[in-house]
This record gives C-alpha cells, structure tokens and sequence, in this order.
C-alpha cells in the first residue's frame, strides 16, 4: 500500500462489549484494518486504532460515526473523561505516502460529509480547522455535551457543519470533532494515591497551558502537553491523564519523570504507566518499558501497543 493513514477515533461507550463491537465491525466492513481497541469502563471511553489507504479509512470512519451515533445515547451517557458526543474525537493521520495537509482536506470532508447524511454535527479541528480559533480540540469540546444546545443556538459556536437548532439527532448523538494532526501519544500516569485534586494539582504543573494564578495564566513545565487528573474506581488510584502532543519536544520519558518530580513534591509518587492506543516505535526507548512500569496495570506487548509492528 502506497498511502497509508491512520484513524484514532474516540467513542463515548466503554462498558458495553456488544456497542464496541458493533462499532469496530463496522470500521472493518468500510474497509479499515482495525489495529487496536483500548476501553475504560469508568471513563467511559473506547479509543480504536485503525488504518489503511485514504479512500478506505475515511469510509470506515464514516461507517463508525453513523454506527456509534445509532447505539450511543449522548441523554444517558456519563462518565470521568469529557466528551461532546458518541464519536467524540476523530483525528486522521498521515503515515506513508501523504501529507498532514492531505489529510486535513480528507477529515473537512468528511466533517461534511457526516452532517450532510446522517445530520450529526461536526466541529473541524488541528489542520482541518476552519477557524483558527478552533485548533484545539477543548476549545471546540467547552461545555461539553451538555453545553451543545446552547452552543448551536449561538452564530459564533455553532459546530462548522451543523443545524441552528437542537436537533433530535444531536440531542442523541451530540457532537463530533473531526481533523487531521501528527502522531500524539495518549498516556495516564499512576499515582499511589486515590486523591484526583493532587493529580490534578500536578497536570496543572506540567500541562503547556498551566493554571491561573491571581487572575494570570502560569505556564506549565512540558512543551505540547495537555493534561488532567482523575480518579478511576476501577484501578482504585488517581491518574494524571495526558496527551502529549509533539513527542520529540517532550519525550514520553520526559514527561514522566517531570510528573514524577511534580508528585514527589506532594508526597506522591507514580507507580506506573498506561499508554492509550498504540504509540510509535521511535517514541518509546528500549529502557523504557522497565523504566515506565508499563505492565502494572495490563502487560504491555510491543508487537500488540507499537505501530510500527502493526501496520
């Protein structure tokens, strides 16, 4: 295969087996190569890695957001991880043989695509945005879904491609942010401790974005991070949960000893490594599967978490 991308779509359902399934058996008849599927019952959340030539991932992808919006209900739904709608977040990324910008164009079209047929509405973000103020992906996902009807009602929130009024479909499905971005690696840090405020005193230390501080923003300590922290009952310890957005500004060994340092500080320390979906091979040492305690929840096999071996 000549052209290779990848897809990372982010769905609001990690409890149901049967709703995953459902959803990655119809990646697969649109043609993608589902690579990996990662859920978490308390966030809520299912991540599924899949690939393939342009044509094929853009069907699939399509092929989930409609599947998704079928058996997601976004009125009943909750869960520890934000969200706007039942496919949350879609990015596109470019792999072998096309470029970031080819991609954007791919993921513009089929933000349109998903309203014009199926009538969910669509927020473009990363290097598909349409409007520059809509980059970031939490600048598109503030308020969440329960913020959505309001949010369409306003000429200047309005999703991209969308209705000005809520709509029984987005009421349903809510949202999807769809774009087209560079490899991010998703990971969450395990803390000894079930305190979410301490975790998310320490992803307000390290996230690029920082914290307010008598009225002024303080810039944290990792260049292209954004993070959070929360409590999962399902492990029974806290999480500084993160996306590191440009891995060769800040290595995943980076960022954790900077959590580690920043946990230190409060009494705490980081006992383990989860990394959501799967990551590239330059981006993890041979060290680091030892150094970062990557099996502490579930074994981490290379051949199974690295993409490079999956594709």
């Amino acid at each position: 295969m000549d052209r290779i991308v990848e897809c990372v779509p982010n769905f609001s359902e990690g409890k149901d087996p049967h709703i995953i399934s459902g959803i990655a058996d119809a990646i697969r008849g649109g043609g993608g190569k589902v690579l990996d599927i990662d859920s978490g019952a308390d966030a809520n959340r299912t991540v599924i890695t899949f690939a393939g030539s342009p044509e094929d991932v853009a069907e699939a992808a399509f092929q989930a957001v409609r599947t998704a919006g079928e058996l997601i209900d976004m009125r009943s739904q909750h869960g520890t991880h934000p969200r706007i709608g039942a496919t949350d977040v879609l990015p596109i990324v470019p792999v072998k043989g096309i470029s970031l910008e080819e991609c954007a164009t791919l993921a513009r079209s089929l933000a349109q695509r998903v309203y014009s047929e199926l009538g969910i509405p669509c927020y473009c973000y990363e290097a598909s945005a349409i409007r520059p103020d809509r980059k970031r992906l939490e600048v598109c996902r503030s308020g969440e879904y329960e913020s959505l009807s309001d949010k369409i009602s306003d000429p200047l929130l309005r999703p991209d491609f969308g209705p000005d009024s809520f709509t029984p479909t987005a009421a349903r499905c809510g949202a999807s942010v769809i774009g087209a971005r560079n490899f991010l690696i998703a990971v969450n840090f395990n803390l000894n401790s079930p305190d979410k405020d301490k975790a998310m005193d320490i992803a307000r230390d390290v996230r690029e974005s920082g914290r307010l501080f008598n009225g002024k923003r303080v810039p944290g300590t990792l260049k292209g991070v954004k993070a959070i922290g929360w409590y999962i009952p399902e492990y029974g310890f806290a999480q500084v949960s993160m996306n590191i957005t440009d891995f060769h500004e800040t290595p995943l060994l980076s960022a954790f000893k900077e959590v580690s340092r920043c946990a230190s500080l409060r009494g705490l320390k980081v006992t383990g490594t989860e990394i959501i979906g799967l990551i590239p091979k330059e981006a993890l040492p041979d060290n680091a599967v030892k150094e970062l305690n990557l099996s502490q929840i579930r074994p981490f096999v290379p051949e199974k978490k690295i993409l490079d071996y999956m594709i």
